[in-house]
């Protein structure tokens, strides 16, 4: 973190400088963390530059230059999504930061660092991971300019960069560069993309940059030759370019290519160019699609998109870590604490995850609003029950402030723990977004007795009181066994389990990928009749996604109708996000369906886009909050459901506001991703207090007050 360190090392330079968006946290939920100990474990001095001041190359320069590389990460999370909210409003906190302060990254951090560490030192490869290099590695929807920008490689200017978990090529860069390899000469790694002049002698194109293409043009008879005792077969043999005009015409795209026989090792898919997605909103759909079809790491193949005159090429996916390798990253020397240079400053994001243990990597759910499938791969990668036991121990015997509870013992998914597929062919010949959706695939071992025997030993081990599972629950696999679900609810349940439906409706179910609320309200009746057996008041918090594409105002009010029946008043809502690369975002953005084929004729995606109009959304979500009544009475209205407004139980909302009413005033935006509870001190603290709104004479608002009022209500 600083020369002080380096000399105390005995260093006089480092090899490899990574440069993150996060507070420097020595804990293996931390990207950073992870790869410099595995770096450190191949024997390369590793620098981290944590938070640097961006607006200059100074601080990229306070470790001196390195031997092989700089490293950038925006850090755990997307810079974009950590510093604004889905309505786009600044966020004023930072979990990821100590004490929780805000405007410690830039915006778009993986571009601005990158630009930084080739200004500090020039002709020093540039790497670039984390899930912000990850999700732009192609042409990608940005939601916050509304615009499709190119992908992060050609506006970083990097050398590499290394999507999804990084661990075996980052090591594999670092060892090639150590012996002297030229890093434009690396274009052979998995997970890694780069930018080429054009495609290489001796490679396979697929074209698929065409939408509606043509199929097979059956061949007709040619029409001048008459029969054999006419005499016309003559003539046309004169005109032998009579029949040259019918040909057969074959455009290979990636569902029909997969029935030929080419070598996938030397075979490579052309994606519609940036121009092209660009303009054509269709042709972004169809090449997210192309893309979400080639993630199986063992199918997968090369990815090319043009970029005006050069080429962005994508690798296959990384083969998936083995258990061993998992292990080996897991059990390196970690101090699970913060850099000591923070002192006593908090950092939410370690405060929630200090007591806590990942088990396993990715996540074959298929959600379509979530991207872990694109960073960490459907086929899931487990840690041995070993591992995990020695870990639990590490934070029982040296974690401070450990009182004998675990937190979670999870991972993107709660219950995915050594669920793979029961076939390595079938897996590897796969191209199903989800194991899951519309059903449960055949092939899938669902079974989660290995998971409840991990917990039960556990629980077992001296000094521990109590292990909670905090990660989000597939309740549509949880109920495939049943004896899992009665070991959860008896011992891993703090009073309250969090469960994600997303939604009651079946049209943006659809678009989700999500099981319908036939499969929750079996999950339900378990959870209640096991919670009654062991003597427990425990309680299902369902969690629910507003403005999701294919939503429609409909969907949204009978959602809203159903929470009320239910007895549900949500406090904190989510609206959708269009994060870059999720299929969701795709449908956000072209309003067509990249689940299916696309063309010009597909169905159409109902999406709402507009301040309000999501607002109205989450409005239908808080039906219980007065500072929604207006705009949902008005909603009503013009949907024709007038009988839902009135004083009864089965109205939806009164038809009048409380004496008490007054019009909610501007307040902070507050960074609640985390799952931590509010912060005090900073919980929607009111920036306006007795400041009436003041009008110009004769009533007047020019546009610049207008714009002072709009950045007073979002401070």
């Amino acid at each position: 973190m600083n020369r002080e360190e380096m000399d105390s090392l005995g260093w006089d330079s480092c090899d490899i400088i990574i440069v993150t968006g996060d507070a420097y946290v020595d804990h293996p939920s931390f990207g950073m963390a992870v790869v410099g100990r595995v770096l450190e474990a191949q024997g390369f001095r590793v620098g981290i530059i944590a938070q640097p001041d961006w607006r200059s190359k100074d601080a990229f320069q306070t470790l001196g230059e390195p031997n092989l590389f700089f490293g950038v990460a925006a850090g755990n999370m997307d810079s974009m999504i950590n510093r604004y909210t889905a309505d786009r409003k600044l966020r004023h906190d930072d979990a990821y930061s100590p004490n929780d302060e805000g405007g410690k990254r830039p915006d778009r951090a993986v571009v601005v660092y990158s630009q930084r560490c080739k200004e500090a030192y020039k002709g020093v490869p540039v790497i670039v991971g984390s899930i912000e290099a990850s999700l732009r590695r192609i042409a990608h929807y940005d939601y916050w300019s509304d615009k499709v920008r190119r992908s992060v490689l050609m506006d970083s200017k990097a050398d590499i960069l290394v999507y999804g978990n990084a661990e075996r090529a980052i090591v594999d860069i670092a060892h090639r560069l150590a012996s002297g390899e030229d890093v434009h000469q690396i274009k052979d790694l998995r997970g890694t993309a780069f930018v080429r002049k054009r495609v290489p002698d001796g490679w396979t194109v697929i074209d698929s940059t065409r939408i509606d293409a043509p199929g097979k043009i059956e061949t007709h008879k040619n029409p001048y030759i008459v029969s054999e005792s006419g005499g016309s077969e003559d003539c046309a043999k004169d005109n032998p370019t009579a029949d040259s005009d019918v040909q057969t015409v074959t455009i290979i795209d990636p569902l029909s290519a997969r029935k030929s026989k080419l070598d996938s090792a030397t075979t490579v898919i052309r994606l519609p160019s940036y121009e092209t997605v660009k303009n054509g909103p269709i042709y972004y759909a169809h090449a997210s699609r192309v893309l979400h079809l080639e993630t199986n790491p063992g199918n997968a193949r090369a990815l090319v998109q043009r970029h005006g005159e050069r080429e962005v090429w994508l690798n296959p996916p990384p083969i998936p870590l083995t258990t061993e390798e998992m292990d080996a990253v897991f059990d390196l020397p970690y101090q699970r604490v913060p850099h000591p240079s923070y002192g006593d400053a908090k950092i939410p994001a370690f405060d929630m995850i200090r007591f806590s243990v990942n088990i396993m990597r990715g996540c074959f759910g298929g959600c379509t609003f979530c991207s872990i499938t694109e960073h960490e791969g459907r086929i899931i990668q487990s840690r041995s029950k070993e591992s995990i036991l020695r870990e639990v121990e590490n934070i029982r015997d040296k974690t401070p402030g450990f009182t004998g509870v675990i937190s979670d013992l999870g991972g993107p998914t709660a219950n995915m723990w050594r669920l793979n597929c029961k076939s390595k062919t079938i897996e590897q010949n796969c191209r199903r977004l989800s194991c899951v959706y519309p059903n449960i695939c055949k092939s899938l071992d669902t079974d989660q007795m290995p998971l409840v025997d991990l917990y039960r030993e556990t629980r077992e081990l001296p000094g521990i009181k109590k292990v909670l599972i905090a990660s989000g629950l597939r309740y549509d696999l949880a109920v495939e066994t049943p004896e899992y679900v009665r070991e959860l609810v008896t011992h891993h349940v703090g009073g309250y389990l969090k469960i994600a439906p997303e939604h009651t409706e079946g049209g943006p179910l659809s678009k989700m990928m999500k099981p319908g609320m036939g499969t929750y309200d079996r999950f339900k009746k378990m959870f209640e009749k096991y919670s009654l057996e062991a003597g427990k008041k425990q309680y299902l918090i369902p969690y629910f996604i507003a403005a999701h594409p294919g939503t429609t105002d409909e969907d949204m009010m009978n959602l809203a109708l159903w929470l009320k029946s239910n007895d549900f008043r949500a406090d904190q809502v989510q609206a959708f996000y269009p994060s870059p690369m999720a299929t969701a975002t795709a449908m956000y953005y072209s309003e067509k369906n990249p689940l299916k084929k696309v063309g010009r004729n597909s169905d159409t995606v109902v999406t709402p886009k507009g301040l309000k109009h999501r607002r109205l959304h989450k409005a239908f979500l808080r039906y219980h909050d007065a500072d929604n009544w207006p705009m949902l009475r008005e909603a009503l209205n013009k949907m024709g459901r007038s009988d839902l407004i009135g004083q009864g139980k089965k109205h939806l909302v009164p038809s009048r506001q409380p004496r008490s009413w007054q019009p909610p005033q501007g307040q902070k935006m507050l960074t609640q991703h985390t799952g931590l509870p509010p912060r005090a001190g900073n919980g929607g603290t009111k920036v306006r207090e007795n400041s009436p709104r003041k009008k110009l004479a004769g009533g007047a608002k020019t546009r610049k007050n207008r714009a002072q009022r709009a950045q007073t209500r979002i401070k």
